[in-house]
């Protein structure tokens, strides 16, 4: 069997064999769909290759890529931009993060056809915006009063998103009882015993968790398929309605967490989580501005869960949208380096991550830079001769 293939029915042979076809097939869609669903690809060829520059210890999302920036509500009812999706977060030499974001504009804006020149700019601007905020020592956060460009309008936008609006994309009314659409292309049917030992441990967990919304009392749920590398895990969408404001309702994602892809990779000894739905939420309390609505874990069926609010706003931006706008490109590339420092200052002497000092210290150096864009540049044809060899032999794959 081709050793591609090899690579990717060992990483997925855990997922849901009836969802692993989706997954496949939204890969197939371009090179940067099958770079952001290939995370483990990327971390073992760069385990193989060690040839970064040594960088310090730092908590890490571990698949920053540019769509893994987007909007979300946090727990103060305000609207920020920033890494939002932490699945793969470990503790990792803080150049392992740069290396795969710089990847993703190579294999991005190859896949979006923009010319080679502004590619490498924007590689450097990104290392260029995280050095100097690095270099400072202080954290910041992006929130629509200190927004600039289309990530202010995306945000003031967000900010203004209804829950009423999400409703109705999500929902359907059958005899005057609001339930969760099924003609929804992301929902899917549950058995009925299923559906029922899920409503109970979800209405276990709001009655008894201090995470929990009070008053509210579980009314739908569905499967839910979302992302692109979190395709094939176990994933639920609850509807909740307030058992004491008339018409008010919730919407909570339930995502199975799995091990981290990194994990079989990292140089140093990580903590000792309870689960992966922990270690998922504790790096992301700690690298995040302030935490998300109704963040929160459980376990069902023994197996750890993230749970959050599904929030009515566009979480992430369309960077196909930004092609021709280079004021505006630059100026979101600009934010997501000040946002990757911010992250890593902000979690920074916690529990093994280098000490601020250090952190700074690294951002005053700037003469590892060449050889994360370096290898950014290589890895990107690599991404494309897998993505070429993937759809060849996709239909094997099954």
């Amino acid at each position: 069997m081709n050793t591609l293939a090899k690579r990717l029915q060992k990483f997925n042979e855990p997922l849901l064999g009836d969802k692993l076809e989706r997954k496949y097939e939204a890969m197939a869609e371009n090179a940067f769909r099958f770079y952001r669903g290939t995370c483990h690809l990327f971390y073992e060829d760069l385990a193989a290759a060690s040839s970064l520059p040594l960088s310090p210890l730092a908590w890490i999302c571990g698949d920053l890529h540019l769509e893994n920036f987007g909007s979300y509500k946090g727990d103060n009812h305000l609207v920020y931009f920033d890494l939002n999706d932490f699945d793969e977060a470990v503790l990792a030499p803080a150049a392992w993060e740069l290396v795969r974001l710089v990847t993703s504009i190579c294999v991005a804006f190859d896949t979006l056809g923009i010319e080679e020149e502004i590619t490498k700019r924007m590689m450097n601007l990104y290392l260029e915006s995280y050095s100097k905020t690095l270099a400072t020592g202080k954290a910041r956060a992006i929130e629509p009063r200190t927004a600039k460009g289309i990530v202010c309008d995306f945000l003031k936008s967000a900010a203004a998103g209804s829950y009423k609006s999400l409703l109705k994309k999500r929902t359907v009314s059958k005899k005057k009882t609001l339930l969760l659409s099924l003609e929804d292309e992301r929902h899917f049917k549950l058995n009925k015993h299923l559906r029922k030992e899920l409503k109970a441990h979800m209405q276990d967990w709001i009655d008894q968790s201090s995470d929990g919304p009070y008053h509210y009392q579980v009314k739908s749920v569905v499967f839910r398929l979302a992302g692109t590398g979190s395709i094939g895990v176990r994933r639920y969408l609850f509807l909740l309605k307030s058992t004491h404001t008339k018409n008010q309702y919730l919407l909570l994602d339930m995502k199975e967490c799995r091990p981290s892809s990194l994990s079989a990779y990292l140089p140093v000894q990580q903590l000792h989580w309870t689960n992966d739905a922990e270690r998922v939420t504790g790096i992301q309390q700690r690298m995040q501005y302030a935490p998300a609505a109704l963040l929160s874990t459980t376990v069902f069926q023994d197996t750890p869960f993230l749970i959050q609010e599904l929030q009515p706003v566009k979480d992430t931006l369309k960077f196909k949208l930004l092609k021709k706008d280079y004021r505006n490109l630059y100026q979101v590339i600009d934010d997501m380096g000040l946002l990757t420092a911010s992250a890593q200052l902000r979690s920074g002497g916690m529990q093994g991550s280098s000490s601020i000092d250090d952190l700074m210290a690294f951002g005053t150096d700037r003469g590892w830079q060449q050889a994360v864009t370096d290898y950014a540049i290589a890895y990107c044809r690599q991404v494309k001769q897998y993505y070429n060899e993937f759809c060849r032999i996709r239909q094997t794959l099954n």
